[in-house]
């Protein structure tokens, strides 16, 4: 079952810092439980992202996250996939498809010209998903990062 979070009273909140922290040491991040639950605290109380997550047997198997942000030339809201992560135990059963299903949904229902995400090239499974889902590679773009370094 797909269920927004919007509250920190909710009671999947700590699954969730779990599974995001969890998800940022996939990534090669620190653990680090007091930062993520600050983190992810922040932006359901500041409403600056949208959370889903995903429940089996009362437990939160994965979560996506998105930011909404804006595309000039179309005059239309984006949203960016930032995280999707499903705990290993419960991956290849449908669950990032159906995170993803209700992403798109969203994104249909907020009137959005698309969805924008970025995962590691060497995350082969989950670049052979998003092809699945229908996403498509840029190659029309160049993808460019600045660093801060303070």
């Amino acid at each position: 079952m797909i269920k927004k979070l919007d509250l920190i009273e909710n009671e999947y909140f700590n699954d969730l810092v779990n599974l995001f922290n969890s998800y940022r040491v996939f990534y090669g991040e620190e653990s680090d439980i007091e930062k993520a639950n600050t983190f992810i605290r922040e932006r359901i109380v500041k409403k600056e992202s949208i959370i889903y997550i995903a429940v089996e047997n009362k437990i939160t198997v994965g979560f996506t996250q998105l930011y909404p942000i804006f595309t000039s030339t179309k005059m239309k809201r984006l949203w960016l996939l930032n995280d999707l992560y499903v705990i290993e135990d419960h991956r290849n059963k449908g669950i990032a498809t159906q995170l993803i299903d209700k992403v798109k949904s969203l994104c249909v229902e907020t009137d959005a010209w698309g969805i924008l995400l970025e995962t590691s090239i060497q995350n082969v499974e989950a670049n052979n998903l998003y092809v699945k889902q229908d996403f498509k590679v840029d190659k029309h773009a160049n993808y460019f990062f600045w660093k801060n370094l303070k």
